[in-house]
């Protein structure tokens, strides 16, 4: 899906190689925000239905629910699973960037043999056409950099060498019927000009065959962002600090709007006692289709 942004932003780029369509799309549609009242929204296999309690742009800031670094990974999830809401939110339409491939693989563990911290995710696709209904039997794909900053397809745009099979740190999973997949993954590195972030899209009516699928349309597209005190500690930590190209802030990118779990913020839950035993990650999803 392509669109004419209105306004110029700083290109998503590896090294000094621009990306094209990186820019930020028409704020008409990526400020869209549904707001739709209800009963208050359900807890989703044990984990409250993170991601839609940003709604009020003033309260953008407390979407940032992590753990402290030192805390257990009960104490953090008990902190992740109290936030319900009453109102129910179109999460925003961003660009999906020059690094996309067509064809994903159908698959809930998109690792390879990338090294990088575990992180899983939890994401519950509703849709807002139907009073936030979970949309069962979408595909939602993902795809992000290495812990070097390299897309499968596209490595040496951040100035290193690896070999390149075109699928590692790429594909998605089918949602349920409570609308969620679950896909396991790294954190993602950083590279110029963009904070560290995962793309995302989610399909509608795609024909499933081996390993991969055919056909389908596109009804979101969207990136994820991560909590930038628990990233700049990752991103210094082996093996991310391999990678010593210039960094970007989420408060300094400009994709990422400052909505909270609205605009893609994840909700961060600690599998252990350090970054490194990775964490859970969660949000709700509103997709109109």
């Amino acid at each position: 899906m392509t669109e004419t942004p209105a306004r110029h932003e700083q290109p998503e780029q590896h090294g000094n190689t621009p990306g094209a369509g990186a820019h930020r799309r028409d704020k008409s549609v990526q400020r869209r925000r549904v707001l739709i009242g209800g009963g208050t929204v359900a807890v989703v296999g044990g984990l409250a239905v993170a991601g839609i309690a940003s709604a009020d742009p003033t309260s953008a800031k407390k979407g940032k629910t992590k753990p402290t670094k030192s805390t257990s990974a009960s104490a953090s999830a008990s902190a992740s699973t109290s936030a319900t809401t009453t109102v129910c939110t179109l999460n925003a339409e961003v660009t999906e960037g020059p690094y996309s491939l067509d064809g994903a693989l159908v698959r809930e563990d998109i690792r390879e043999d990338k090294e990088g911290f575990e992180v899983r995710y939890t994401l519950t696709v509703v849709d807002v056409a139907d009073d936030c209904a979970p949309l069962a039997g979408a595909l939602v794909e993902l795809w992000h950099c290495d812990s070097l900053g390299e897309y499968s397809g596209f490595v040496g745009g951040n100035g290193h060498e690896e070999e390149d099979n075109g699928t590692f740190l790429r594909g998605g999973q089918i949602t349920d019927a409570d609308g969620q997949v679950n896909i396991t993954s790294i954190w993602p590195g950083h590279y110029i000009s963009r904070a560290v972030h995962v793309h995302m899209r989610v399909h509608t009516d795609v024909t499933l065959t081996d390993d991969s699928y055919t056909g389908g349309e596109v009804i979101h597209t969207g990136q994820l962002f991560f909590d930038e005190d628990i990233n700049t500690e990752i991103q210094a930590t082996s093996p991310y600090s391999a990678n010593t190209t210039q960094e970007t802030l989420l408060s300094n990118d400009s994709i990422y709007d400052d909505g909270g779990a609205s605009s893609g913020l994840l909700t961060l839950t600690a599998l252990g006692s350090s970054v490194s035993d990775g964490y859970a990650a969660t949000l709700t999803v509103g997709v109109d289709s």
